[in-house]
């Protein structure tokens, strides 16, 4: 049994579960109990992704991918998706916004908190909140073309408002707002800031005023730094990260979701699901700068929380990616678990294996310590005593 905390392992440990919560953590099998033998396996928690997306058909990811996927589509793929996320050992995800005006996201959250379908507890944010042109807006067509304006995309202050307060209505638990241009789309830069300062205010201030919280796609560097300035909760991916922006998000507390693997996986499956030349050129350029980045970050000793932004299948290789950007193996595991918990804010309910908390646990074969690619093998999972994989 791995104590997240200390790094310590607990040889032979029993973790004792009742009615859906960790009851305690010893060496005696109490007389009468259920046993589930795990054998030489590590006993983890239960996995924290900050960064998934759910209602996506993974297969398609060129520019006009998301015209082609209705919401009710998107929320079957979601339901393959979150099973999938489900067996590698994530029992708790962040939804990162999607580009669904009728919020398959949410759909997707409140069935599986009542109990209809079978995935990970579900934090969401709503659509992407983007300036026209900007990295959320999907209307990549030529002018006589143009698409009606959609609802997550504004061109003043008072407009990034209603769209705020549009997601908040329909229930986000976050709101993540574009607040540079991006790789996977064929108008923006990601070099850009998108939001002016004014903009950037009034999106925190709405959302934190209503007790939800802020996370802002930003890759380049002048966007990070406004985002970080403006009180948002957590930069996504934060590619172009500089010394100056890496102090100020030590200052100010901020977390970085650094989700390193996602750029690295290469071009090939871009060019497998139709990304557009442009997107996998941008996709080459961004690279050169995320390990300068990442380890401002480590050096500035940043709060940094697992996200994969990656299709399930290759969703557990972004602990390998954390460990070669410089973390330790226990480090990375942690990103995944006190971490991960601390920035949804439910430490008091997962990211340990400690009496009180639900049982949300994983078990991997080999030890993860010593070889961080053990992540990858994950053989058992429980949410809540409830045994999905064994």
């Amino acid at each position: 049994v791995l104590d997240v905390r200390t790094g310590a392992l607990r040889s032979n440990g029993v973790v004792v579960v009742r009615g859906g919560r960790i009851e305690s953590v010893g060496d005696t099998v109490p007389a009468g109990a259920r046993v589930i033998d795990l054998g030489d396996r590590t006993l983890l928690p239960g996995l924290i992704d900050c960064h998934v997306h759910l209602p996506e058909d993974f297969d398609d990811q060129s520019s006009v991918g998301p015209l082609r996927l209705s919401s009710a589509q998107g929320a079957l793929y979601g339901v393959v998706n979150m099973k999938r996320i489900l067996g590698n050992g994530f029992t708790t995800v962040r939804e990162a916004g999607e580009h669904d005006a009728y919020y398959a996201q949410f759909a997707l959250r409140d069935s599986v908190k009542a109990g209809l379908i079978e995935g990970p507890r579900i934090q969401s944010a709503g659509m992407y909140v983007s300036r026209a042109g900007g990295h959320g807006d999907i209307d990549s067509l030529a002018a006589e073309y143009a698409l009606p304006r959609r609802p997550n995309v504004f061109d003043s202050a008072d407009g990034v408002e209603a769209v705020v307060h549009r997601d908040l209505h329909f229930g986000a638990d976050w709101i993540k707002l574009s607040a540079t241009g991006g790789v996977l789309d064929v108008v923006s830069d990601y070099t850009v800031q998108e939001f002016s300062d004014a903009e950037f205010e009034r999106a925190v201030e709405v959302a934190h005023r209503a007790h939800r919280y802020v996370m802002a796609h930003a890759e380049g560097t002048e966007g990070i730094k406004a985002a970080v300035r403006a009180g948002v909760d957590s930069i996504e991916h934060g590619t172009m990260l500089d010394e100056e922006g890496a102090a100020l998000m030590e200052r100010k507390g901020t977390w970085l979701v650094p989700t390193l693997y996602t750029f690295q996986v290469g071009v090939e499956p871009g060019e497998e699901h139709g990304q557009d030349p442009v997107m996998i050129a941008k996709g080459r350029a961004i690279l050169s700068h995320q390990q300068p980045a990442f380890t401002l970050a480590l050096k500035h000793h940043l709060k940094i929380a697992f996200g994969s932004d990656l299709p399930p299948s290759q969703e557990p290789r972004e602990f390998a990616a954390l460990v070669r950007g410089g973390m330790k193996p226990l480090e990375a595991i942690q990103a995944a678990t006190l971490r991960g918990a601390e920035l949804l804010h439910l430490a008091d309910q997962v990211g340990a294996i400690e009496p009180g908390k639900l049982a949300d646990l994983v078990a991997v074969d080999g030890d993860p310590l010593a070889d961080i690619h053990a992540m990858e093998h994950v053989s058992f999972v429980m949410k809540e005593g409830v045994v999905y994989r064994d």
